[in-house]
């Protein structure tokens, strides 16, 4: 029995919905998307269902013209007796709010922390959870629409930084069949369409508050921003001569919101954000990219110089680290 068909076993004829987490991204979304269309093969029916917005202009662009269907929760009216497959995250953490329903399947990429036990679990270590999704029609010989090979092909991309982070052979793989499928004129218009106006306040903020320390480039975002521009902000100070590993964080309802960038080989950045935000957050992710949050009643503790705290913290995590090396 394969994956997709062992996961229609355990739906049988119940509502089922698929969850992103939270400020989906395109990999989420592609995952989400090509999981409905699998599942549809096997005539399950299934919503996609996020918190928080959709933030990004290729996102918007991407779920347009590719017609996805994504429901907000606030616009969604699920049940207890929903079944709920989350994907692209795990239920607990920070970033998965809890749905309403029943989670009972899981399919992600990222490094496994979550103690919820489901009843299944597609996990691999890939570029992207897309990638998971396209080896669901390869395994079972199902054709991969256009618009399905789109979302998959440019969620690989856009998750490995262009086939720069992470890359494994299931990911190359994948882009060697979905390359030919998919709607390339689309995937150059998503490309080019990388950057809003209002994204310059946070590169603004980026060059103003950046703080160096021991190859480690700091800044500080004095105002919410989407989850994405924090991520591409910290590629950006990670691209510096200087800086071999970032730490950008912005303010998000009252506490604040961090993305880390690594190019130093054999770290697990997903381990130094979660051993730095310890006690005050929460944080993991993979060896070269993470992220994490600061719970907002927790601020007060990070005293008057609430930056200063966080350098100190990440440094200290830092040597924690190189000395269990």
């Amino acid at each position: 029995m394969t994956k997709l068909d062992e996961l229609a076993a355990l739906i049988g004829n119940k509502n089922v919905v698929i969850q992103t987490h939270n400020f989906p991204d395109p990999d989420a979304v592609a995952t989400a998307f090509g999981l409905q269309y699998l599942l549809s093969t096997r005539n399950i029916s299934a919503d996609i269902v996020y918190f928080g917005k959709i933030d990004r202009v290729t996102l918007k662009l991407m779920t347009e013209q590719l017609k996805i269907k994504l429901i907000l929760v606030d616009d969604f009216t699920g049940t207890e007796d929903d079944l709920v497959i989350n994907v692209d995250g795990q239920k607990n953490n920070a970033n998965f709010t809890d749905l309403i329903g029943h989670e009972i399947a899981c399919i992600d990429h990222h490094p496994w922390v979550t103690e919820y036990e489901y009843e299944f679990v597609d996990h691999r270590i890939v570029g992207a959870c897309a990638t998971i999704i396209y080896d669901y029609f390869k395994e079972n010989n199902i054709p991969i629409p256009t618009n399905v090979a789109t979302a998959l092909l440019y969620a690989i991309k856009i998750d490995t930084q262009n086939f720069t982070k992470g890359v494994t052979d299931a990911d190359i793989d994948a882009f060697a069949t979905l390359n030919n499928l998919a709607d390339q004129a689309l995937i150059v218009r998503l490309d080019s369409n990388e950057l809003e106006i209002d994204d310059l306040r946070a590169y603004g903020a980026a060059i103003q508050n950046f703080v160096t320390s021991k190859g480690v480039g700091f800044v500080h975002i004095p105002f919410d921003c989407p989850d994405r521009l924090i991520a591409m902000v910290s590629s950006f100070i990670l691209s510096l001569d200087c800086v071999v590993l970032s730490v950008v964080y912005a303010e998000r309802n009252g506490g604040l919101k961090f993305s880390i960038r690594s190019e130093v080989p054999d770290f697990q950045s997903g381990d130094w954000v979660h051993l730095a935000l310890a006690g005050i957050g929460d944080g993991g992710g993979h060896p070269s990219m993470s992220g994490g949050v600061i719970f907002p009643e927790m601020m007060p503790t990070l005293g008057d110089d609430p930056d200063k705290a966080i350098r100190k913290r990440f440094l200290q995590a830092l040597r924690a680290l190189k000395n269990q090396a």
